[in-house]
């Protein structure tokens, strides 16, 4: 474990509040980065909004950074392994197939994000998953449908995956990743710190596709609606969701933080309604009703119900 969990509980600093307030920060990122698609190309949106979280956490975390920077390149091939996932991959995926897959296929997709981190867990570290989890995975992931094709399952029979849909996939697999390894990062070193780290490391690995992208596609107009998008993904979607997430998974592992992906397409219509003036239907508390079921039954599984016993070598 990497980083320890809190011994004073509170609502304020609750592992699950903070999943929320992540998942509430990526949902409009969603949303944003589909409003924006024709505007800023994938890969300068992420190269900026990570020059811009860089710049914010800096001040902060540089000095700490420094102190602990031989703890880290002693991990320097996990730390690297993080900034290719989390940072770079995940991100350019993300917006590379919001050019040309709808929300509805997009929030879909991602919605497998559960499913695929407790398998990534027990291969790649043998982390236990437990009756309760499966089955609450599988209602929230109900719920999550049900919201979805608005409770007519027609909608879900005529989807028709298109090439952004696979690039989700990518970055439902390589989010996978990350969230699994998050908690072998070295114990003792702080969240900004990991995160500043990362941030530098992936931005090096951005850079020459920014370039080529660049002269090939071309930059984007400095107008206020798109300097304000970037101000949001990188404050947002960047700073404060990446602590709040790295933070999460550390208390509560990556199999129970990963089920809270499932609130995304939820916020989203949220989201939809309240700047779209969308109307809330029926079908919205039934979905929801499920997605918090679930979510129940995850948070609160326990440990004596595992169908796959730890591997203490692990």
């Amino acid at each position: 474990m990497t980083i320890a969990p809190s011994k004073k509980k509170s609502l304020l600093l609750s592992p699950y509040l903070l999943l929320v307030v992540a998942v509430s920060c990526w949902a409009g990122n969603f949303v944003l980065g589909r409003a924006i698609h024709s505007d800023i190309p994938p890969v300068t949106l992420t190269f900026w909004r990570w020059v811009v979280a860089g710049a914010v956490l800096l001040p902060f975390a540089g000095g700490a950074l420094w102190s602990h920077r031989r703890t880290l390149l002693k991990h320097w091939k996990l730390i690297v392994v993080l900034a290719v996932t989390g940072v770079g991959l995940f991100h350019i995926s993300v917006y590379v197939a919001l050019q040309t897959t709808t929300a509805t296929n997009a929030a879909l997709v991602f919605a497998t994000v559960p499913v695929l981190i407790p398998i990534m867990s027990l291969v790649l570290f043998r982390e236990p998953v437990t009756t309760r989890q499966i089955l609450g995975t599988a209602i929230s992931l109900a719920g999550v449908t049900v919201v979805i094709v608005r409770g007519d399952p027609a909608i879900l029979a005529n989807l028709e995956l298109t090439k952004g849909d696979l690039w989700i996939l990518l970055a439902v697999l390589v989010w996978s990743i990350y969230s699994v390894l998050l908690r072998r990062v070295p114990s003792g070193v702080p969240i900004l710190a990991i995160i500043l780290g990362i941030t530098g490391i992936g931005l090096v690995l951005i850079a020459p596709l920014y370039v080529w992208e660049l002269n090939t596609i071309g930059g984007f107009e400095l107008t206020l609606a798109n300097l304000l998008s970037i101000a949001y993904v990188a404050l947002f979607a960047s700073v404060l969701a990446y602590i709040c997430w790295n933070q999460a998974v550390g208390e509560v592992g990556a199999n129970k933080a990963g089920l809270f992906s499932h609130l995304m397409p939820v916020i989203s219509t949220l989201l939809a309604i309240v700047f779209l003036d969308e109307g809330l239907e029926g079908f919205h508390f039934a979905g929801i009703a499920a997605i918090a079921a679930g979510l129940y039954l995850t948070t609160t599984a326990y440990r004596t119900d595992r169908i796959m016993p730890k591997d203490t070598n692990a």
